[in-house]
């Protein structure tokens, strides 16, 4: 069975379409790599000190050569923010590096865990 031959309109329309979807498809994968890159964190063991400090361990990735600002956290036992630290960390060209600090605290912390990081 032969294809029916396509008018000029038809064509122009079959042409616009396969462009939108090159053209999303680009799109996509950008959005994509993009959203894999940069830095990212793990938490890792943290020690009560005492009532008034606790000792977080966390593991910052992808720094890429770039110095990194932390926000580290420590919450009591019902999750409330009883200690805030934001720490500057040098550039590192590992893939992983384990960074070790402690958190001022008003109360007993039951945890220690980072809130965020990103490039400064």
């Amino acid at each position: 069975m032969a294809m029916p031959q396509l008018t000029p309109e038809q064509r122009k329309w079959w042409i616009i379409g396969i462009i939108g979807v090159l053209a999303a498809t680009g799109i996509a994968t950008w959005w994509g790599i993009s959203a894999t890159r940069g830095v990212s964190w793990d938490n890792g063991p943290f020690t009560v000190k005492d009532s008034r400090s606790v000792e977080v361990t966390f593991f910052v990735t992808n720094q890429d050569g770039k110095p990194v600002t932390c926000t580290l956290e420590a919450q009591d036992i019902t999750h409330n923010r009883v200690g805030v630290l934001t720490v500057n960390l040098p550039a590192s060209n590992h893939l992983t590096t384990s960074y070790t600090r402690t958190i001022p605290t008003v109360s007993k912390a039951v945890t220690g865990i980072v809130d965020s990081c990103a490039y400064r």
